[in-house]
């Protein structure tokens, strides 16, 4: 495809887009084209990468918010993590020019709530008032707005991050998944260098958790996990230990490498084990940050917080700009954020591609969809390690 096709003078009247119809059911249709307002930019997208957020949202609608209620029956494509190519600028946009490569935030605030005016944009107050007669500014894409399983999307302008020449488009939609660890670290502390930090979770958000925490200087950086290739990843992106959960007392583990108990915890798997665990090995003093989301209620030892004066936090979304951060480091070379990459499939074979990242398939992590022609579905090709 031409770097120039489908942007600037090249637009055309409508796009493909997959919309959700009831829970699970996806159609790919004909949509108008969107059209940039003021402080936005029309962004031909080019890939996108499945979080399992977008799991979530397309079984149980949650956290969408369409029209003021759950999203099914209400044309909403969904779909979060993706970049591409400004096609078109909004009313006053100079900050971008049309064939700029972009990757995206989620989240952009009312930017005149109470959370937003402290940089806290993905708690904002207006999350979901921009339907109907009423419109706070709040955008979320793929969550209350439309979303990167289409040809094009809106975004504002402040959402979005330069792509490196480099850098390819695949790896260019893992900066919201690097975002979202990097604000999990921002939000504990910032700057962790010498401190002790444990990640609970391979996936997505955990590993790159373990290079973000190494990239800041934290040591020992420790990862527990059960799935032996994805610790093997972690240990690429710079995990000091791998704790397989499966064989070793997770907590007695930690505290043997760590002395008194770990300095920072990311829980990243999000059930009452982890919780408790995280709890249980974070020293006295220390913090926990909650980077999933639990699907039922937890049972944690409350008091073990209150004694030992440990702090938790959760955390949502990629805020107070974290991806403009993760993008530093990764088009410095910091760590490699494609190792969680598997999968690739043309944005025709979305389906297929939810279900491999649904079922991991192949031992799937990271999959993307692309709209460039000529992808085709299964694993990527091998690095060359010569």
């Amino acid at each position: 495809m031409a770097q120039n096709r489908g942007i600037g003078s090249d637009l055309p009247d409508k796009m493909r887009a997959w919309v959700l119809g009831d829970p699970e059911e996806l159609s790919l249709i004909e949509k108008p084209m969107p059209t940039p307002g003021r402080a936005e930019v029309l962004v031909r997208i080019d890939a996108v990468a499945i979080c399992a957020t977008d799991l979530e949202i397309l079984t149980y609608g949650t956290p969408a918010l369409i029209e003021g209620g759950p999203p099914f029956n209400k044309n909403y494509t969904p779909g979060h993590e993706y970049m591409g190519t400004v096609a078109a600028l909004g009313p006053g946009v100079d900050e971008f020019v049309v064939g700029d490569r972009v990757t995206v935030e989620i989240h952009a605030g009312c930017g005149q709530c109470k959370r937003c005016r402290m940089g806290m944009y993905t708690s904002c107050h207006n999350y979901g008032l921009n339907y109907g007669d009423q419109d706070k500014g709040h955008r979320a894409n793929g969550f209350t707005t439309d979303g990167g399983f289409a040809e094009y999307a809106v975004n504002n302008i402040n959402t979005l991050i330069r792509v490196p020449d480099e850098m390819t488009d695949e790896e260019a939609t893992l900066v919201v998944t690097a975002g979202t660890s990097m604000y999990g670290l921002t939000e504990l502390g910032g700057l962790v260098a010498g401190e002790s930090v444990v990640v609970i979770g391979p996936g997505p958000i955990g590993l790159l958790a373990v290079a973000v925490a190494k990239a800041l200087g934290a040591a020992p950086v420790i990862l527990v996990g059960t799935r032996e290739s994805r610790n093997e990843i972690g240990r690429k992106l710079g995990a000091d230990h791998v704790i397989d959960a499966r064989s070793e007392d997770v907590v007695a583990r930690v505290k043997e490498l760590t002395g008194k108990g770990a300095d920072y915890v990311v829980d990243c798997a999000g059930n009452e084990t982890t919780v408790n665990q995280a709890v249980a090995m974070t020293n006295r003093g220390g913090k926990i940050c909650l980077a999933a989301f639990p699907k039922n209620a937890v049972e944690f030892n409350l008091g073990a917080l209150a004694v030992n004066n440990i702090y938790l936090y959760g955390i949502r979304g990629e805020g107070r700009s974290a991806t403009h951060r993760a993008m530093a480091f990764m088009e410095a070379g910091t760590f490699d954020a494609s190792l969680i990459h598997t999968h690739t499939f043309p944005m025709d074979d979305l389906p297929t591609a939810l279900k491999y990242a649904r079922e991991r398939i192949d031992d799937a992590i990271k999959v993307v969809v692309s709209n460039r022609p000529g992808v085709v579905g299964g694993p990527k090709p091998a690095k060359d390690k010569t």
